[in-house]
């Protein structure tokens, strides 16, 4: 868990907000069945295998994978920079996220993507925070060139909603 006590105060104020706005039928759904910004953050460590919805110029849905990483409170991910999802981002930057865990875990985020690391451009403060983290998790090895043929994006967060009925089962107890 990497979250600051103010990252985690915002993101449990996001995840109030974003079920206490919903519809009913998901109200019925979630509630009583949902877990604090301070347990999701300790569910959702290492990375998380993201269903990452995109919009084409036609306005046609596209969905595909993505490596997740849930750093301060929000998703992180990256793909190729010749990738169809990257064109979209950066087009049209609204994007949805999905994390499931079969029936015991549901992340569902809406937001708009920052490009971290952009071509040309200075990268955000904390990219070289997040590719030491990267790296890390992936190894240091010299696949590719992280500057020039990955792209990474955070999702910055407008609605969030989490399905979880039994913590115990995520936590392995």
């Amino acid at each position: 868990m990497r979250e600051t006590p103010e990252e985690l105060d915002k993101l449990q104020s996001l995840l109030d907000s974003s079920l206490s706005g919903s519809t009913a039928h998901l109200r019925s759904i979630v509630e009583g069945r949902t877990i604090t910004a301070a347990q999701l953050s300790g569910v959702l460590t290492g990375m998380c295998t993201l269903a990452l919805s995109t919009v084409t110029a036609k306005g046609e849905p596209r969905i595909s994978g993505a490596d997740g990483h849930f750093l301060h409170g929000r998703w992180h991910f990256g793909t190729a920079r010749t990738a169809a999802k990257a064109r979209h981002l950066a087009a049209r930057p609204a994007a949805s996220v999905a994390h499931l865990r079969g029936e015991d875990l549901g992340v569902f985020t809406h937001g708009t993507v920052e490009e971290l690391n952009p071509l040309g451009a200075e990268p955000t403060a904390d990219w070289r925070e997040l590719l030491a983290y990267l790296k890390d998790h992936y190894g240091d090895e010299d696949a590719f060139d992280w500057d020039r043929e990955v792209v990474y994006y955070r999702l910055n967060p407008h609605w969030m909603t989490v399905y979880a009925p039994d913590l115990d089962k995520l936590i392995g107890t």
